[in-house]
C-alpha cells in the first residue's frame, strides 16, 4: 500500500517553498536599492518579472506536463526553487550588472514556483483522501504559514544578525526545496486522469461553465492580492504605523487569518457546504474593503484588512475543488489555465490599486475602494456557477 502521507508532506513543502519565493525578495527591496544602487522603478520590475515568469509557466503546462510527466515536472521545480534562492544569494556580486543577477535568480526560482502552482493541486486531488476539498483546503493553508514563517523568521532573523547576512539567509531558505527534491523523488504520484484521457485546453474553452471558473480564479487572485499586496502600505500611510509594527500587523496578519480560514475547512469541510462557505467569504470580503476603504478609524481600517485574509482564503482552493467536481477530466490542462487565471487577478488586481490611489493623490483607500469590485464579481459568478450546476 503506497503512503501517500509522504506525497501530503512533500506537496505541503511545495507550497511553503512557493511562499518562501513570493516573500523572501520584497523584504530585501530597499536593500538591494541602497547597495546597488537600482532605482525604485526598477524594483518595482522583479515582482512583475516573477508574476509574468509564472503566467508564461502556466501556460507552458497546460501543453507539455503531461508529456513530460508529473514527476519529473516537480522535481524540476524543486530544483529551480532551490537553485535560484542560492543564486540571489550570489549572482548580483558574480555579475557585472547586479540587477540582472537579481532578475536571473527571481526568472529561476519563479519558474519552479510557477511549476509548482500548477502540479501540487493535482497531485493532492489524484491521492485517494476521503475528502478531497478539505485536503485541499488544508494544503493551501501551508501557503498561508509559509508566507507567515517567511515575514517572521527573516524579520527575526534580521534584527539578531544585520541586514548585511540577507545572503546566508537566502540560502538556508534553499534548503527547504532542496531537501524537498528527495521527497518528490520518493513519493507516490497518481496521474490526475489516464494518459491521454484529460481535456485539452480548446475543449475545456467550449464549455460556459468552464469560463465561469475562470472568472471565479481571476476574481480570487485579486481580491486576495490586492489587498496582500497593499496591506503594509496600507498599514503605514493609511493608519500612520511604523514599517515593522505595519509589516507584522498587515501582511503577517492577513496570512493567519488566511490560514486560519483554510484550516478550518480543512477541519470540518465535510460538514459544510462549499458554495455556501465561498458565498459568505465573498459577502466578509465586501464588507472588509468597504472597511478599508471607507472608515476614518484606523482601528476600523486594520480590522477589515485583517479579516480580509480570512475572507479570502477558501476562494483559491474553493475554486479548484468546485472546478474538479464539475470538470472530473479536466486533467493538467485546467488545473494549469486556473493557476493562470489566479496569477492574472493577482497581477491587475494590485496594479489597479495602486493606479487608482495614484490618481487619486496617494490616497489608497480610494485604491481599497476600487479593490471592491472584484469580490463583487466573484460572488455574482457563484451564483452563476450555482445555478448552472443545478440547472
Amino acid at each position: 500500500m503506497p503512503d501517500y502521507r509522504k506525497t501530503k508532506i512533500a506537496c505541503y513543502l511545495g507550497f511553503v517553498t512557493q511562499a518562501i519565493a513570493a516573500n523572501f525578495a520584497p523584504l530585501l527591496f530597499l536593500k538591494f536599492h541602497n547597495d546597488y544602487g537600482i532605482s525604485l522603478g526598477n524594483i518595482a520590475l522583479i515582482s512583475t518579472v516573477y508574476f509574468f515568469t509564472q503566467l508564461l509557466i502556466d501556460l507552458f503546462c497546460a501543453k507539455f506536463v503531461d508529456r513530460i510527466g508529473y514527476r519529473i515536472s516537480i522535481v524540476v521545480s524543486e530544483v529551480c526553487s532551490a537553485a535560484g534562492l542560492i543564486g540571489l544569494a550570489f549572482l548580483p556580486e558574480l555579475l557585472p550588472n547586479a540587477f540582472a543577477g537579481i532578475l536571473i535568480s527571481v526568472t529561476v526560482y519563479a519558474m519552479g514556483c510557477g511549476l509548482i502552482e500548477v502540479l501540487v493541486s493535482p497531485i493532492i486531488e489524484a491521492c485517494p483522501f476521503e475528502n478531497k476539498e478539505s485536503t485541499m483546503s488544508l494544503l493551501h493553508s501551508f501557503y498561508c504559514w509559509g508566507c507567515v514563517g517567511t515575514i517572521v523568521i527573516s524579520t527575526l532573523f534580521f534584527k539578531l544578525f544585520g541586514m548585511d547576512s540577507w545572503r546566508w539567509l537566502s540560502v538556508i531558505w534553499a534548503l527547504i526545496p532542496a531537501v524537498n527534491i528527495y521527497n518528490f523523488a520518493t513519493c507516490p504520484i497518481v496521474p490526475i486522469v489516464e494518459e491521454g484521457q484529460g481535456m485539452g485546453a480548446r475543449q475545456l474553452g467550449k464549455k460556459p461553465l468552464f469560463w465561469v471558473s475562470i472568472c471565479l480564479m481571476v476574481c480570487a487572485g485579486a481580491s486576495e492580492l490586492s489587498m496582500a499586496q497593499w496591506a503594509s502600505a496600507y498599514a503605514e500611510a493609511a493608519l500612520g504605523l511604523s514599517k515593522a509594527f505595519g509589516d507584522l500587523m498587515g501582511p503577517c496578519m492577513f496570512a493567519v487569518t488566511m490560514g486560519i480560514s483554510r484550516i478550518i475547512y480543512g477541519k470540518y469541510g465535510e460538514k459544510l457546504d462549499l458554495m455556501k462557505f465561498m458565498l459568505g467569504s465573498g459577502a466578509l470580503c465586501v464588507v472588509c474593503y468597504l472597511m478599508a476603504s471607507l472608515s476614518a478609524n484606523p482601528v476600523i481600517g486594520l480590522i477589515g484588512c485583517i479579516l480580509c485574509g480570512f475572507s479570502v482564503g477558501i476562494m483559491w482552493p474553493g475554486t479548484i475543488s468546485v472546478s474538479s467536481k464539475a470538470f472530473p477530466a479536466g486533467g493538467t490542462a485546467m488545473f494549469a489555465l486556473l493557476a493562470m487565471a489566479g496569477d492574472l487577478g493577482g497581477s491587475i488586481g494590485p496594479a489597479i490599486v495602486g493606479r487608482v490611489t495614484q490618481f487619486a493623490g496617494d490616497d489608497i483607500r480610494a485604491g481599497m475602494g476600487v479593490g471592491l469590485i472584484f469580490p463583487i464579481v466573484l460572488i455574482v459568478m457563484l451564483v452563476i456557477m450555482g445555478k448552472k450546476r443545478q440547472g
